[in-house]
């Protein structure tokens, strides 16, 4: 029987202000004999954002946006897809960006900007959809074991609708990457892992490492910056390059978790070398950033810490939830790393 720290539990679910609706929560809380914080008040599960749901930025002329659903032997999911006009001149790459919980592909779309910069880039972006049906917040289920694999679950539904559209729009193979937001950033650093021959990089924002969490109590113990003991070097880790965002007043996902995510890139990769350790401000928010090198000159991780920025996505654009106006660029930092990397 599997047992975890009660006392732990409850603390971390106080310290994260939880409040909304989650039957898996409720149910596996009563199943270890523990009421839920607040109930009659309200109670979010700890798996990310919530907020407002809008609709993505107006399509420029020549440019399309299309929605549909993918279905393969693991399962299906709905998506949508913006392709640029500037498509015309040939794409470059592709960007999978995962949403976090109760977000919407649009409203993550206008939340990032990110369609802005694919029509600067020649960027074909796909937004993957997780319904309520498949997750009662609609989070991607990055704390699943069952998700957490090749060849099964949410991770070989995600590869398989990235090849299908990436095929279809003759998009470079290793041009293809992932970025995401919470827990969406923590199933891209799964999809690194458990695809390294699909993304070429991994963008995490205020995500969770590999591995971080294996039922729902272990995911609020990971989320309060509690290591479950899990998260050790793997010998079959792999050295995606990754670049990581997180800020340092995150209530929600503790930075720790950021810290994780970079200590395990680096862990997986061969000797490295930092090659540059820079702070500045943009705004109110001052930040560090910190580049590590392999000793070839390719750049293994970026890994940025935004000061005072909480649960959100940093240089993010009015009208999305979970957006921070001031502090560095996310998404056009992460598209700089990604088109930065060399040809395979």
């Amino acid at each position: 029987m599997k047992t975890f720290d009660v006392g732990a539990l409850r603390q971390a679910m106080a310290k994260l202000r939880l409040d909304g609706p989650n039957d898996l929560v409720q149910r596996t809380l009563a199943q270890h004999g523990l009421s839920v914080p607040g109930e009659g008040t309200g109670f979010q599960p700890p798996f990310g954002p919530s907020g407002a749901q809008s609709a993505a930025d107006p399509v420029p002329p020549g440019a399309s946006i299309t929605t549909d659903r993918f279905s393969c032997k693991a399962g299906s999911r709905e998506y949508l897809a913006y392709l640029p006009a500037s498509a015309g001149k040939g794409i470059r790459g592709m960007i999978v960006m995962l949403h976090g919980c109760t977000q919407t592909p649009a409203d993550f779309a206008r939340g990032t900007g990110m369609n802005a910069l694919a029509e600067e880039h020649r960027l074909l972006i796909l937004y993957p959809h997780q319904s309520r049906g498949e997750n009662a917040q609609s989070c991607w289920n990055w704390f699943s074991i069952g998700d957490q694999r090749r060849g099964r679950g949410e991770p070989e539904i995600l590869a398989q609708m990235t090849l299908d559209l990436a095929g279809r729009h003759k998009v470079p193979r290793d041009r293809i990457f992932v970025a995401g937001l919470s827990a969406g950033a923590a199933m891209a650093v799964i999809l690194g892992q458990t695809h390294p021959d699909v993304f070429a990089a991994v963008g995490a924002h205020s995500g969770l490492p590999f591995g971080a969490a294996r039922d729902v109590p272990s995911a609020f113990a990971a989320m309060n910056g509690n290591d479950p003991g899990q998260t050790a070097p793997r010998r079959d880790a792999r050295p995606t390059p990754t670049i990581v965002f997180h800020g340092s007043a995150d209530r929600t996902v503790h930075p720790l978790n950021g810290e994780r995510i970079a200590a395990a890139t680096l862990a997986a990769g061969p000797d490295q070398t930092v090659l540059e350790r820079k702070t500045g401000r943009i705004g109110s928010r001052g930040y560090s950033r910190e580049i590590t090198a392999l000793v070839d000159g390719r750049i293994l991780l970026e890994h940025w810490i935004v000061n005072g920025l909480g649960h959100a996505w940093s240089g993010g654009k009015p009208g999305g939830s979970y957006t921070d106006p001031q502090g560095p660029d996310a998404s056009a930092e992460m598209v700089r790393f990604f088109l930065d990397r060399p040809a395979r």
